[in-house]
């Protein structure tokens, strides 16, 4: 464990956990936007077509590469964070001190956590049929055919109930962690906290509602 990566002091993790968060939670953003085309009743022509376009574009191949990057190094750095956390407080308080921090931002750890592992199901579910590593699923003509992809997992509620379960714990790390990452930069202050704090709600809501509408629609509307 002699890596430059590990040897960074906990301040200049913090600082790039905040970056790599605040790239990633624009992604999100993007993500939503091409999800959202689903919705359009055209039989996945538009979605198919952007799907296709993010498979093929040299581009969004180099893209791919830095976000799996920021994924592997926002989730490493949290880990190692919270681990130096807990070792820098092995016995509990003998007497827990009431505080304002949220419990979801007292358990962010886990929250994050929960969603890498719905994120690591999502790969196999769509990005590693992509690659060919894992076999088309059973409704889908090929592996770019994205589309029916999706109708067979949100055909089932138990799979969209617990998407939707997840988008919620999903919206509560973002309302936080977009806090914390202006925190870490400095960029706190009583003028604008809460303006922040108003940007990280509608943010975190516009990313857990936008995600959640779609399972909804292909169980109810579709």
């Amino acid at each position: 464990m002699n890596s430059t990566f590990l040897k960074f002091s906990s301040i200049t993790k913090k600082i790039v956990m905040a970056c790599v968060g605040l790239f990633l939670a624009i992604f999100l953003l993007l993500h939503l936007s091409i999800n959202l085309t689903l919705l359009r009743g055209d039989n996945g022509g538009w979605y198919n077509d952007a799907s296709n376009f993010m498979a093929t574009n040299y581009i969004i191949k180099i893209f791919e590469i830095v976000l799996f990057g920021g994924f592997i190094i926002h989730i490493f750095y949290g880990i190692i964070l919270t681990l130096k956390n807990w070792a820098s407080r092995p016995v509990g308080y003998y007497k827990s001190n009431k505080s304002k921090t949220s419990f979801f931002s007292k358990y962010m750890i886990w929250t994050g956590l929960i969603i890498f592992t719905f994120l690591a199901i999502h790969f196999m579910n769509f990005y590693f049929v992509k690659l060919g590593i894992v076999p088309v699923p059973e409704g889908a003509s090929d592996r770019h055919d994205f589309y029916h992809m999706v109708i067979n997992l949100f055909a089932s509620p138990v799979y969209s109930i617990i998407y939707i379960i997840l988008m919620l714990l999903l919206g509560f790390h973002l309302y936080h962690a977009f806090q914390s990452a202006f925190q870490t930069l400095g960029l706190n202050h009583n003028k604008y906290n809460c303006t922040i704090k108003t940007i990280s709600l509608i943010y975190a809501l516009i990313i857990s509602i936008g995600f959640s509408i779609i399972p909804v629609y292909f169980l109810f509307c579709f």
